[in-house]
């Protein structure tokens, strides 16, 4: 029979006088409870002052004693815990990021998919804490990049460090304070704009397709068509009803499209995503509409833009570095756990630019009017 909670936080503290240190792992599996269990158990023993934690173990108050064996180095041997929707297309160099620094500092990664299914994030976050994860990387399944009212309220709960990942949270949320890593799409919509702008075109349109990444898009897009005093065509109307299907939305934005150029000017799109991209450019083209001779092109994302028949321009999203930048933080964190923490972190990651073959002039400027 498992032991009341004052009984087992008595036992803790009975095995801790006796021995000095303790590793949690070795103190779970002694009383027979889960990892996550115990970590509350030494949470609040040792904010009554009862204990000392360490990465991965506990000591009585005042000791100095190390764990047994030779000094790892900082992080060494951790689990981190990595929850991301998916492995495939962006994810998936977010996850190799990750995976190098954390192998690089000789922890482990175990990765959990959420799918973007209702509640798998959490139930994803407690699998991994009761495998023994020392820290969490987490990309919340939210629609929008950013939590819906109510929604994200516990996850500062958790028992250890934890980073969001490619996520944010608006002031006042209390996932607002944790640590973060994500990429700047604002940032990366702005620079394609100015790169259209220096190519000479003023009236530019917008097609992205609903994403956690389209808000920053826009809010970007916005902005640099604001700053660099240029005309950005209006939006579609909002349909009475969501497209039913793929096929629908991509006629939606393919009359959009043919529309913005024709009753509006547009010379130039930045599209989102790279799969549109490749499947709206040549309809464009075999419907009249030349890429890059009437309409320039910048994709977002740069996924498979590169292997289109004609070459996009496209943002790239520095992935990798997310990854990379995402688990080493969380790392530093583990390795100064003993120690009061730190100032938190929020780091935005700059997107690239790579230009090729789908940009031009516009028309009137290669005329020389």
């Amino acid at each position: 029979m498992r032991l009341h909670v004052d009984r087992r936080h008595t036992r803790v503290l009975e095995l801790l006088r006796e021995r000095g240190t303790l590793r949690v792992a070795d103190l779970a599996r002694e009383l027979d409870v889960s990892p996550v269990t115990l970590r509350r158990d030494v949470e609040a023993l040792a904010a009554q002052g009862r204990l000392e934690r360490l990465h991965g173990a506990v000591v009585w108050p005042g000791e100095s004693a190390e764990l047994p064996g030779p000094k790892p180095r900082p992080a060494a041997g951790a689990v981190i815990g990595m929850v991301v929707p998916t492995t495939e297309y962006y994810y998936a160099e977010v996850v190799r990021g990750a995976r190098e620094a954390v192998e690089e500092r000789g922890a482990r990664l175990v990765v959990g998919l959420s799918r973007y299914l209702p509640g798998e994030d959490s139930a994803q976050v407690e699998r991994l804490l009761a495998a023994g994860a020392d820290g969490l990387l987490l990309t919340p399944s939210w629609e929008r990049g950013v939590p819906g009212p109510g929604e994200g309220l516990r996850i500062t709960e958790r028992p250890v460090p934890t980073v969001l990942v490619e996520r944010s949270a608006p002031l006042g949320h209390p996932a607002a304070a944790l640590d973060r890593v994500r990429s700047d799409h604002a940032h990366g919509a702005a620079e394609a704009v100015r790169h259209l702008a220096a190519l000479g075109h003023r009236t530019l349109v917008l097609a992205a397709q609903e994403s956690p990444t389209t808000a920053q898009l826009r809010r970007g897009f916005e902005a640099a068509v604001a700053a660099l005093g240029l005309r950005a065509v209006p939006g579609p109307a909002p349909a009475h009803e969501p497209a039913a299907t793929e096929t629908e939305r991509f006629e939606r934005t393919f009359a959009f499209l043919r529309a913005a150029v024709a009753e509006h000017g547009a010379s130039a799109a930045i599209l989102h995503s790279d799969a549109d991209a490749i499947v709206l450019v040549p309809r464009l083209r075999a419907h009249g509409v030349r890429v890059p001779e009437d309409l320039s092109v910048i994709t977002y994302d740069d996924e498979i833009a590169a292997l289109a028949d004609l070459p996009l321009t496209a943002v790239a999203p520095a992935k990798r570095t997310v990854g990379r930048r995402a688990a080493e933080l969380l790392l530093t964190r583990l390795a100064g756990a003993a120690e009061a923490p730190g100032p938190g972190h929020h780091i935005d990651v700059l997107p690239e630019l790579r230009v090729r073959a789908s940009c031009a002039a516009p028309p009137l400027t290669r005329a020389g009017r």
